[in-house]
């Protein structure tokens, strides 16, 4: 096992929930874009339906990361957004202007902050996938939710519903295909990685093992854009399970057998990986990586990516050697 290592440990994580791009210059919080023609209806397909607006919104609230990036990536702040509990300044690659509201969903959506905003649009992700949820939010503003049946859904689909929206179509295809040359050159400098397995787990001291087994969610696009294809393993047990994060127990140790393990010790220090039966064995490259690096990559935007692919490309190397 080549046993690398990156950052600190953090306390928090929720899974189930590459190289910098441009930088989010930013719109003040509910500014109008630059562009768009308030005259054209806009529709976006959800998982509960179809969500039109008469105009380009200019008050937006996000309720999850990746839409957050999504809309900072597009020069848009919005007027308020969900903070993770473990980074409640914000992830390390968002820039937010300090008059955007943040509020904390550990307890939940807070409704009546989030009416407070007057918000003429508001979008989620994971963080929307529940019908009723989905409703109330609708009477507060319309609302656009999980847009497929992925649990994460793929950074580009988010962008391109987030061109939608804003009447920038341009500046989202620019975006993603700049972002996508980008991970290509990393796959062009490594050619090693074609054919490699990957992973990508937490282990909760005390608790088990998860680990993402959809190779259809979005957290496994920059992985297989650059050749890899997930530990097969890992993605038996998400179809016999037909979960998208599978738990298990530290006696699995299969489930980790990856040729690149990108991971998690979520709650404790290295000494942690003693309770995991044949850890130190693993045969692969094992990248032990801080919080906001496995958020990077487990609710992947198009600003968290390029944060990923550079703390992991050492990793990536190490594994391209074989």
């Amino acid at each position: 096992m080549k046993l690398l290592r990156i950052g600190s440990f953090n306390l928090l994580l929720a899974l189930t929930m590459v190289l910098s791009l441009a930088s989010a210059c930013s719109s003040d919080p509910g500014s109008e874009p630059a562009t768009g023609d308030d005259s054209t209806a806009i529709s976006i397909d959800h998982i509960f339906g179809t969500t039109t607006l008469d105009a380009v919104p200019t008050r937006i609230v996000s309720l999850d990361a990746p839409w957050t990036d999504t809309l900072l990536a597009l020069g848009v702040q919005p007027v308020g957004y969900a903070v993770d509990a473990a980074s409640p300044d914000g992830m390390a690659w968002q820039e937010l202007s300090a008059d955007s509201e943040s509020f904390d969903t550990t307890e939940g959506l807070p409704y009546e902050q989030i009416a407070a905003l007057d918000a003429d649009l508001i979008v989620g992700s994971y963080s929307v996938i529940d019908e009723e949820v989905h409703r109330r939010l609708s009477e507060i503003a319309p609302t656009v939710a999980r847009l497929d049946d992925s649990q994460v859904t793929a950074w580009e689909d988010l962008v391109t519903a987030g061109g939608a929206l804003l009447d920038k179509t341009d500046e989202a295809t620019i975006l993603i295909d700049g972002l996508n040359a980008r991970i290509d050159a990393i796959g062009e400098e490594l050619p090693g990685l074609e054919g490699r397995t990957f992973a990508l787990a937490q282990y909760l001291p005390g608790a088990g093992l998860v680990a993402v087994a959809d190779e259809k969610d979005g957290s496994s696009v920059f992985f297989q854009r650059l050749g890899m294809t997930m530990l097969p393993a890992l993605a038996e047990e998400g179809t016999k399970t037909g979960e998208a994060r599978v738990s298990f127990s530290p006696e699995r140790i299969e489930l980790l057998r990856a040729d690149l393990l990108a991971f998690l010790i979520n709650g404790g220090d290295e000494s942690a990986l003693d309770d995991i039966p044949g850890f130190d064995k693993l045969p692969g490259t094992v990248a032990i990586l801080d919080y906001d690096t496995i958020v990077a990559l487990n609710t992947p935007s198009v600003l968290s990516v390029p944060h990923a692919a550079e703390k992991l490309k050492p990793y990536l190397a190490e594994a391209a050697e074989g």
